[in-house]
């Protein structure tokens, strides 16, 4: 799939472009050639990785918060957009607690105001929104979700994850029906994504290379917990696939789709472990969790056959490598910042070269 003509010279409108993940989707369409409107509240980190690219120069930067419909259905209208990644939210579970009226207002609102937005498109387009994978309600089940299990969630974040799945079909239902619509739209849901660039508070490896930078020991509080660790570039390539997917044919209209790696879930503290394989010199302290914490899911794992049978999508790094990827673009950062834009797109480069010889490979193996 030649994803480089698909997005060469659209206009694409990426909602939450500030972000982590955001960010590596918009430098990635930059590099196909798309040209970017980004809409953004706020840089939600410090350091950023969107501020150590530059890439405010390099796209259309539109500094809005998702709450004000009338100021997003103008940027809809007046830019038209041929694809639209609405990654922009509250992603963050402590955050949830201590503010959790914003929490629901930019999660569900925000995805109710896209939803709105879009409506307003007198020309086809190709939208693809980014719930989460917090979005099921967690039993601590050790099978993983499918796209059609129940929907919820303990805390503020994933309820109002869930409760944007809910707004996002009540309107394919309402508006958005499949014999009459302009508009594709896909949801995606992404397993616990990892990689270099992302700084956000009270998440293990952000919390280790802000410790480690300072040689200071990194708290870990719940050593146990097992996540899907999944690489920033594995979603993201797994949202173009969808789009692309949805602009092919209109039965992937309405559809959810999970992305989560190949690999089994990994412990907390094997991600430490591995780490210190790439980063030397590294410390860390194991503390009994509190019963004032915040609530955390200690198992979640993703069914993705769907998004392997249906788009032949599929994750190609292994657990080690994802850990490599993410170690050593932090090792870069620290040592030299300024070049972080050519080793983010290397990033990304060698990950495509990986794509194909990987894909090929099992093409292959398949046929045989």
């Amino acid at each position: 799939m030649n994803l480089q003509k698909i997005f060469k010279n659209k206009k694409i409108i990426v909602t939450g472009h500030t972000g982590f993940k955001g960010s590596w989707l918009t430098l990635w369409l930059k590099l196909f050639g798309a040209k970017v409107i980004g809409i953004s509240n706020y840089i939600p980190s410090d350091p950023s990785h969107f501020k150590a690219l530059g890439l405010k120069k390099n796209i259309i930067h539109k500094k809005l918060d998702l709450r004000n419909l009338k100021k997003l259905k103008k940027i809809f209208i007046n830019y038209q957009p041929d694809f639209v990644f609405h990654l922009g939210a509250q992603a963050l579970v402590k955050k949830s607690y201590t503010d959790p009226v914003y929490t629901w207002e930019t999660n569900t609102i925000g995805t109710l105001n896209v939803l709105e937005s879009l409506r307003l498109l007198k020309k086809e387009c190709i939208a693809v929104l980014i719930t989460s994978d917090k979005s099921y309600k967690n039993l601590e089940v050790k099978r993983g979700y499918h796209e059609n299990d129940i929907l919820g969630g303990k805390d503020p974040y994933s309820a109002s994850k869930g409760s944007a799945e809910l707004v996002i079909q009540s309107h394919l239902s309402s508006f958005f029906q499949r014999k009459n619509t302009r508009v594709r739209i896909g949801i995606a849901r992404a397993g616990n994504v990892i990689g270099g660039g992302d700084w956000s508070d009270n998440r293990l490896i952000p919390d280790c290379v802000k410790s480690w930078s300072q040689n200071k020991k990194v708290i870990i509080r719940s050593p146990k917990s097992t996540r899907p660790w999944q690489h920033v570039l594995e979603a993201t390539w797994g949202y173009f696939v969808l789009a692309a997917n949805l602009k092919k044919n209109i039965n992937f209209h309405g559809e959810a789709f999970n992305f989560g790696p190949n690999t089994r879930n990994y412990k907390v503290i094997s991600v430490v472990q591995i780490i210190e394989k790439y980063w030397k010199g590294i410390s860390w302290k194991v503390i009994k969790k509190s019963k004032k914490d915040f609530h955390e899911s200690d198992l979640l794992n993703l069914n993705c056959n769907k998004a392997k049978t249906k788009l032949n999508w599929s994750s190609i790094l292994n657990f080690k490598e994802t850990i490599k990827m993410s170690v050593d673009w932090y090792k870069e950062y620290y040592s030299n910042s300024k070049k972080i834009y050519l080793f983010s797109s290397n990033q990304i480069k060698f990950y495509q070269k990986l794509l194909k010889k990987r894909l090929y490979k099992s093409k292959i193996k398949s046929r045989k």
